[in-house]
């Protein structure tokens, strides 16, 4: 079981609220990060889209700052522009976004995969 996973969040995410309850109802020990001011670092980002197999599962593609972006734009990126943009603006990234105290980057809630990595 994960001892101390870090979360980044947004504060008004229901998502993100989801995910925390299902944290503590599992007693898993977190620490959680604004994601709005303290977005995962380029370097993490990268770690991530390695283990996801790709980088647009990063993106939160119904938010505004992507929106605002357009998919144009962000499919037209270089890796390097894509990891610089998300780790600039962290409404841009997934949500939520966890690393567990082994290095396993999750994004967006699902409790069966969290089950599966996690417990």
């Amino acid at each position: 079981m994960a001892s101390d996973a870090r979360i980044y969040v947004y504060s008004t995410c229901t998502t993100c609220k989801k995910a925390l309850n299902w944290l503590r109802e599992h007693q898993i020990n977190f620490q959680i990060i604004d994601i709005s001011k303290e977005p995962p670092s380029k370097q993490i980002l990268i770690e991530g889209c390695s283990q996801l197999g790709n980088r647009q599962k990063l993106f939160n593609t119904s938010g505004l700052s992507y929106r605002s972006l357009g998919s144009k734009v962000v499919k037209s990126m270089s890796d390097s522009e894509a990891f610089d943009a998300l780790a600039s603006d962290g409404k841009l990234i997934k949500r939520p976004f966890l690393i567990t105290d082994q290095g396993k980057i999750l994004v967006g809630f699902k409790p069966e995969l969290w089950s599966e990595i996690l417990l």
